[in-house]
């Protein structure tokens, strides 16, 4: 991998992380339609450390009571009904589902995953999945001409049953072209979460099954001599400060505005991808990497 190549996937890997768009869906056809080498599943668990990196700073003020009175319910019964105390033991419950198929489906999310018809797919179908949350959350807000508006679901609301249901969605987002946020978004909006509580909780999850997939594909590259690191740090380093930006953009984007603009995003590059792929102009697998 040139370091020119490093610094679009780095800047591909910030952009796209933390919107409903899919960051390893993009990685791969950026390298594809660049003719480039597919970067592999281990490139983008590491450079998602840089990622997860910026959600650690951004949301370092919430992450430090949650690990503070999380710790503290483990030896004080009465904390354990301190909402940042719940919202740490549902962050690990959450992280259930994920930690599980990860494991069980890493040769599958390394290859037959990454096959582009799939990621196409994905892309239309989860794509159409945000916008019918998108437009029941709009509807429970802005009310109707015979209804009012309704109240929706606050993180204090978040029961060990939802935070499953999250981790589930958050667990789909192991096949390229779902979005790690698209799926968990929209599964909070789903169970009548708001907007922001939604994209909180999901990138408050995001960060175990990120790290430990980031330094489980690390150790793994340590031990090979097919990565190169040089490259690969600087685009972790380059994914970090891209990453941090498209946070503090998204969290003031999402309370006012719809996620239609992504959902009709999603479809096109869907779409598109399927006719290249169809005429022969891009081929569905993965060039092997070179490392």
């Amino acid at each position: 991998m040139s370091w020119f190549e490093s610094l679009i996937l780095g800047l591909v890997q910030g952009l796209t992380e933390f919107l409903p768009v899919s960051s390893s869906a993009h990685l791969r056809l950026t390298a594809a339609f660049s003719g480039w080498h597919d970067p592999g599943a281990a490139f983008t668990a590491i450079t998602q450390i840089g990622t997860e990196a910026a959600v650690l700073i951004y949301f370092r003020k919430d992450i430090g009571r949650i690990i503070s009175a999380w710790t503290r319910s483990l030896t004080d019964k009465s904390m354990r009904r301190d909402p940042d105390a719940r919202m740490g033991w549902l962050v690990i419950v959450g992280s259930i589902p994920i930690g599980v198929l990860g494991l069980t489906l890493k040769d599958q999310i390394e290859g037959p995953f990454r096959d582009l018809r799939i990621t196409a797919t994905m892309l239309i179908v989860v794509g159409v999945i945000i916008g019918i949350a998108d437009r029941m959350a709009a509807r429970d807000e802005k009310g109707g001409r015979h209804r009012a508006p309704r109240a929706r679901k606050e993180l204090e609301n978040l029961s060990v049953r939802d935070g499953l249901i999250y981790g589930v969605c958050q667990a789909a987002a192991l096949i390229p072209g779902v979005s790690r946020s698209g799926a968990t978004i929209s599964g909070g909006l789903f169970m009548g979460y708001r907007r922001e509580a939604a994209a909180r909780y999901s990138f408050l999850l995001a960060i175990p099954a990120v790290l430990a997939s980031g330094l489980f594909e690390l150790t793994d590259a340590m031990e090979s001599d097919h990565v190169s690191w040089g490259p690969t740090l600087f685009a972790t380093v380059i994914a970090f400060g891209t990453g941090y930006a498209v946070i503090a953009w998204f969290m003031k984007f999402i309370s006012t505005k719809s996620f239609m603009p992504f959902v009709w995003y999603r479809i096109a590059l869907g779409i598109v991808i399927i006719a290249l792929v169809s005429t022969g102009a891009l081929s569905p697998h993965a060039a092997e990497s070179a490392g």
